[in-house]
């Protein structure tokens, strides 16, 4: 028996299966940063993923890190994620934003030359790419002990934004390199204050961030996305007990919040990965992460190991639509398109056809 079409039930919402759409960078938002109809389009046409988790969108403005990325910090946006939101629920489906603070993987010439902050003032290695071209990533600021709280505020009110324009939910994303993730990782948190230094200094604000944004909107409408050990955007983990010292102080203490799930991108088949599940206790989405493309035989797998009660699927999501009903099927997959992955209009974004209209 399949358990991939297993329904199932995390945090407040019950899925059609356990398979959901991972969070993908799309790079096409329109004026002010805020959602179109276009965009509403493409998530609605995969509402029958059951959960979608969106693309990476800032809190606030200084949170910008790449082109044409989605906020939701202005009444335009929050507008904007409405359309999104109403789309999606017409067709059957479920959407939680995900709330990604970009820090120091940024350029000012993408967000209006505001500044850069990050945990401490170290440069990321790598470009951004810009309109006019690719740059390097700038110089954060290091954020002063007594501005933490106004960043935690952002998320906070970002989440409430979230609600109000009729979300599902909110993913707090501490992974890939960005902020969060940057006040975890030794190599990009150089802090002498109570927020750096051990695993439970360098965990404390991502704690109180994923707190916060629980009780401002309710825990069961929370997911959390955590990459230990994956190196990417600057970001060294490299030290496999640290990381499980790190990572293990981390979820034990959001453990306790009732959050809907964790996501946790690392080899599922890993003793850290079900370690983490472990401590987390409640519903974990793996994410085998960049290197290979997600089928239907892995996640087979991954949920036939125990550790995960569903499991994210990306770029087969971008060229499938109805991907669910291909693989229930067993029908022929639309092969994705790498370059229309990033920026432009309904190329390679909503035109991408369904079974019906490909057969």
């Amino acid at each position: 028996m399949s358990l991939a079409f297993e329904p199932i039930r995390v945090g407040q919402w019950d899925l059609p299966q356990r398979f959901v759409m991972a969070p993908l960078t799309r790079n096409r938002a329109g004026e002010g940063m805020a959602p179109t109809q276009l965009n509403a389009r493409y998530y609605a046409q995969r509402a029958g993923a059951g959960l979608i988790i969106s693309e990476g969108t800032q809190p606030s403005l200084v949170g910008q890190g790449y082109l044409n990325s989605p906020g939701i910090h202005s009444a335009a946006q929050i507008e904007g994620w409405r359309t999104v939101a109403d789309a999606v629920h017409e067709r059957g489906g479920r959407i939680v934003v995900q709330l990604m603070h970009a820090g120091r993987i940024a350029a000012a010439d993408n967000k209006q030359r505001a500044e850069t902050v990050a945990p401490s003032a170290i440069r990321a290695p790598g470009k951004m790419i810009t309109a006019a071209g690719p740059v390097d990533h700038d110089l954060p600021r290091e954020i002063a002990t007594d501005e933490l709280p106004s960043v935690l505020n952002e998320y906070v009110q970002a989440a409430r934004n979230a609600i109000e324009a009729g979300l599902d939910g909110v993913e707090v994303h501490a992974a890939n390199g960005y902020l969060l993730h940057q006040f975890l990782s030794p190599n990009s948190n150089e802090r002498k204050d109570e927020y750096g230094g051990s695993a439970q200094g360098r965990t404390r604000f991502t704690v109180e961030v994923i707190a916060a944004v629980a009780q401002a909107i309710g825990a069961d409408r929370v997911g959390v996305r955590i990459s230990p050990g994956h190196q990417f955007n600057g970001v060294v983990e490299d030290d496999s007990a640290d990381v499980a010292s790190t990572y293990g102080t981390l979820v034990d203490q959001i453990s306790t919040l009732g959050l809907a799930y964790l996501s946790i991108l690392a080899d599922p088949g890993s003793d850290l990965f079900a370690d983490l599940s472990q401590r987390f206790g409640g519903s974990v989405i793996g994410n085998d992460g960049f290197g290979e493309v997600t089928t239907l035989n892995a996640v087979e797998s991954t949920l036939q190991g125990g550790h995960a009660a569903a499991v994210a699927v990306g770029r087969l999501y971008l060229a499938n639509p109805d991907l669910e009903v291909r693989w229930a099927e067993g029908a022929g997959l639309n092969e994705p398109i790498m370059d229309t992955f990033y920026g432009g209009g309904a190329e390679g974004y909503t035109d991408y056809p369904t079974l019906g209209a490909s057969a």
